[in-house]
């Protein structure tokens, strides 16, 4: 969170086509890696399968162990961790296959390479093995059995002190190479979930299953109605407080978060709502139903209607292709589905979606769980490998008591940065394993920046890592502090020092300049190669009566950090997977209307209650304390408990679709816009592609121009040689020609922003349309909360940015044209939704207009429909979707609000013809196919938000990008009663570019 201090926001306002089987083809082999100076490289499957992972000798057993009884491991302080010397290394017999590397005996010096692992190993820490059922604690995803953690040292020539090396099923690239292609996938669902095919292979990284084991083994599976930590809260008798371990957990909330995969019966949405849905785009007078049109009554009649039946059987076996992954589509035709088929199950999918890394990194202890949850949780229940990486020791003031109770304490700095740690140690274990007190290996590992860091592995669950950098925080939200990230950013001090905690394994103090926090940062990407970064916002703006920060210096500040060190990391590190990022809002959620229902809610909040230290008992034998006691009168913090917002990437238009019914997709990966391309309806798949230029932000918006070029907008962050340089700025770029591959430079429309001092650079990422005279128009929020705008002209140029008024904007705007051409934009307030509209095409926009609309959560999707302009938003407090229709004529006008219901979650909603979709509880695709037809749940989990384009008539196409950052698509007919295809990934794993 911070340190400690009050927050400065407080008080304020607050039956369609049926797909054709994929063919099982040979899967990739992934690359065995071998030893490499400086980098962490994926280990092997298993032993006797390629080389070995390294591992340090048992008697470091004890040197970082965290978290046993004090009576059978010494308490963390500073005197438990004596000097121990960096290892050597030395073959062992080989048996089988190479062997693990064991360590000498320690000699005097510091404990570099000295990494802690599990008691109880004949030979050291082994590499840990997916889908371990004997291990898992009941109602948590497949946990490798106890005493293996998540990997281990690696030597490098002529460095005694080594690497660290993940151990197997970390995010492992493909299946093995013993593994049968397609070997372990499980079988797809019933006929009337056809939606729910994906099912990770066994392993939490590991995308297929070891030759030995059975086909499925390993995969997250939802907690079992008698989980008991679930049942802790419905067994308490009325008025009796459930028990529970270090906090408050809601009944059936890690249910919910696991998913089941499959169709929610009890949250059914509202039947007979048709005109709430509104007819799909295109269609004034309703949906078209598939193979309507035949008349029975007429004698040659039944010719025109067979004639159409074996259309619609064609349509249906190019619908199927549409899915088909990568180039494979083409090669795997097969005959079209027969009707009956329809009742049948889809086939098993030929390639299971890779769980992906995800990499988290924050200015302080508690970040995380206050602004990036209940994501981070998601993570964790789905058996994701997640490393968070702290910034600073978050020391404050160092007393750790609430403001008031502080009594005589002294200050002591290091052990409150410990209990801070402690506390977050405690909030990792409940999350992943239900038990506060599951042990920890703690070690330390040298930096690229020069310094050391603390890394600590869950031992139940080593795909869990926590990275402590240690360096000193601010101690204030918004005065000036020189020795802090910001003043390191701006040159105020040349090098900013560390604190060190008093528990930690690393001794030795050090120093960063700026380019070592940009080095320090890029070597912990190119260790863990995460595939999913997850950061704070580095634009969080300023209140514009007082003109202070949004949020905390140290938040944004060392987001941009993070924004350096990725654009480093993926320019200098080649072998490397594609990454995507999100941005999370921070100390103004308090301000805003909340996200989540009650019961993600709670359960984000009991793992704040962990972190707090509710219960003061000394659970983890620590002398400073066993978490942040100055959170602990408020674990919530300003309503940061109730909700979650995306910074950035909350757009739905970055799938669209040309007149050739190819689909075009756009999102950012490594800083770059990359590019998927499907050729016509079931033509082959390319991408993703980057297009030249870095820097650019989640978020991209597409529109198809009058001569049908597609033309891509977002934002993009430049930095400058000076730190006032530092610019976010809109660019558009657009295909050379209607259907190419090749796309202009980017243009830029510049900012509206001078200064970054002014409003630290805050825009919203572009909404853009184009009104009945063909001209496009982007729209930002800026940074004083207005809605600002640039309009083409008819000779190319363009306008300059142009004020529309408008208060209490936030998120980013939503625009579309109605049926007379006439363009509406659309923003959220903290109490309700503002409005805009042309009179008539080629006008400007008129006035900001209240639309009556209740509050709304954040993101709002809008699209041209029934004459007007649909919105979709979300119920603040229960992410349920909401619908209501908007026309122009003689003003702004709403009709018909709507509750569609929902599978919970948050974020933002895509709309096309008759499909929903969006983020359910538990992190994973939900989708409405339909009145009186329950929502559905995919096992996909993804980053920013989901994106759907109608495919020529007919058709819809919906894709998201997974945190293994690939894309997936599916499709379906714009029928009352047809269902998603099977999800597809497009192209290869996401190994390497």
């Amino acid at each position: 969170m911070s340190d400690g201090r009050p927050d400065p926001s407080a008080g304020r306002p607050v039956a369609g086509p049926q797909p054709i089987p994929p063919v099982a083809g040979p899967q990739p082999i992934p690359p065995v890696a071998g030893p490499q100076q400086g980098a962490w490289p994926d280990g092997a499957a298993a032993a006797a399968h390629g080389p070995q992972p390294w591992h340090p000798a048992p008697q470091f057993a004890d040197a970082g162990y965290y978290g046993a009884p004090a009576a059978q491991h010494p308490p963390t302080g500073a005197d438990s961790h004596p000097a121990t010397p960096a290892p050597t290394w030395h073959p062992a017999p080989a048996a089988h296959g190479p062997q693990p590397w064991h360590p000498s005996p320690p000699a005097a010096g510091h404990p570099q390479g000295t990494w802690p692992h599990a008691p109880g190993a004949a030979h050291g820490p082994q590499p840990w093995q997916p889908g371990a059922p004997a291990a898992t604690p009941p109602g948590y995803p497949g946990a490798p059995a106890a005493g293996h953690p998540h990997g281990t040292w690696q030597a490098t020539a002529g460095h005694t002190q080594g690497t660290w090396q993940p151990a197997a099923g970390a995010g492992h690239p493909g299946p093995h190479p013993a593994t049968p292609a397609g070997a372990g996938y499980p079988e797809a669902p019933a006929a009337q979930h056809p939606q729910d095919t994906w099912q990770p292979a066994a392993g939490a990284g590991h995308p297929g299953p070891h030759p030995a084991t059975p086909a499925g083994a390993g995969y997250p599976e939802a907690p079992a109605a008698g989980d008991p930590q679930d049942r802790r809260a419905a067994e308490a008798g009325p008025g009796q407080a459930p028990a529970r371990t270090g906090g408050r957990r809601a009944a059936g909330a890690a249910a919910a978060a696991a998913g089941d995969g499959g169709a929610d019966a009890g949250r059914d949405r509202r039947a007979g709502g048709e005109a709430a849905r509104g007819p799909r785009a295109g269609s004034p007078g309703g949906r078209r139903t598939a193979g309507a049109g035949a008349h029975p009554a007429r004698h040659h009649g039944q010719w025109r209607g067979l004639v159409k039946a074996v259309a619609f059987l064609a349509a249906t076996a190019a619908g199927s292709m549409l899915v088909l992954r990568g180039n494979d589509a083409l090669d795997r035709l097969a005959a079209p589905a027969r009707p009956e088929s329809r009742a049948t199950a889809p086939a098993a999918p030929a390639d299971a979606p890779d769980p992906g890394r995800v990499l988290q990194i924050v200015a302080h202890p508690d970040d995380d769980l206050y602004f990036m949850n209940p994501d981070l949780r998601y993570s964790i229940a789905a058996g994701h490998p997640v490393t968070s990486v702290y910034l600073t020791s978050g020391e404050a003031d160092g007393i750790n008591a609430a403001e008031g109770k502080q009594g005589s304490a002294k200050p002591n700095k290091p052990a409150y940065a410990e209990a801070r740690q402690n506390g977050i140690r405690a909030a990792y274990a409940q999350m992943a394993t239900g038990d506060r007190t599951s042990a920890w290996q703690r070690g330390v590992v040298p930096t690229k920046g020069g310094g050391h860091a603390e890394v600590d592995v869950l031992v139940a669950k080593p795909q869990i890592n926590l990275v402590w950098l240690q360096l000193r925080e601010a101690g204030t939200v918004y005065d000036p502090a020189p020795d802090s990230l910001h003043g390191l950013w701006d040159g105020k001090v040349p090098r900013l020092e560390s604190v060190l905690s008093s528990g930690t394994p690393v001794k030795q103090r050090f120093s960063y300049t700026k380019d070592q926090v940009v080095q320090t940062l890029a070597g912990v990407l190119e260790q863990y190669k995460p595939t999913t970064i997850r950061a704070q916002d580095p634009t969080p703006g300023r209140f514009p009566d007082t003109k202070r920060y949004t949020d905390h210096q140290d938040h944004f500040y060392g987001a941009r950090f993070v924004q350096l060190a990725t654009a480093a990391y993926a320019k200098d590190v080649k072998d490397r997977p594609h990454f995507a990022v999100q941005n999370y809002v921070g100390y103004f959620n308090g301000s805003l209307p909340s996200a989540l229902d009650p019961d993600e809610a709670k359960a984000k909040l009991d793992i704040l209650d962990t972190y707090a230290w509710l219960d003061r008992q000394n659970h983890c034998g620590s002398d400073a304390g066993c978490g942040d006691l100055k959170v602990a009168e408020h674990p919530a913090g300003n309503r940061w408990t109730d909700t979650v917002n995306y910074a950035r990437g909350t757009s739905t238009s970055w799938l669209t679709s040309d007149a050739e019914h190819g689909l075009w997709a756009f999102k950012v990966l490594d800083g770059q816009v990359a590019v998927w391309h499907r050729s016509g309806l079931i033509g082959r798949w390319s991408g993703p592609t980057l297009l030249p230029g870095t820097g650019m932000d989640q978020g991209m918006s597409t529109v198809t121009l009058n001569d049908g070029r597609i033309a891509v907008f977002g934002t993009r962050t430049s930095f400058g040689t000076k730190p006032a340089d530092y610019r976010r700025e809109v660019v558009h770029a657009a295909q050379k020609a209607p259907g190419s591959e090749e796309f202009g430079p980017w243009q830029s429309l510049g900012t509206p922003e001078t200064a970054d001092e002014n409003w630290t650079s805050d825009i919203s990422a572009p909404a853009v349309s184009l009104d009945g005279t063909g001209r496009p128009a982007a729209y930002v929020r800026d940074g004083s909360y207005g809605l600002r705008g640039r309009v083409q002209h008819a000779d190319g140029s363009w306008g300059p940015w142009e004020s529309y008024g408008g208060t209490d904007l936030h998120g980013t705007p939503a625009t579309a044209t109605d049926g007379a051409g006439r363009r509406m934009v659309f923003s959220s307030t903290s109490k309700t939704v503002l409005g805009w509209v042309q009179p008539k095409p080629g006008a400007p926009l008129g006035p900001a207009t209240a639309t009556g609309l209740p509050d709304t959560t954040l993101p709002l999707t809008a699209e041209g429909r029934e004459g007007g302009v649909r919105l979709w938003f979300r119920k603040p407090g229960s992410g349920n979707v909401r619908t209501a229709l908007v026309t122009g004529d003689g003003g702004l006008k709403v009709n018909n609000l709507t509750d569609l219901g929902g599978l919970q979650g948050f974020g933002s909603v895509t709309a096309s013809g008759h499909v929903l979709a969006g983020r359910t509880a538990g992190g994973q695709l939900g989708s409405d196919l339909g009145p009186g037809r329950p929502w559905e749940r995919s096992p996909l989990m993804f980053v920013g938000a989901p994106s759907s384009t109608m495919t020529g008539k007919n058709m819809v196409s919906l894709a998201v990008v997974g945190l293994d950052a690939r894309l997936y698509v599916t499709s379906s007919a714009d029928a009352p009663d047809a269902h998603l295809a099977p999800w597809q990934p497009v192209g290869p794993r996401n190994t390497a570019p």
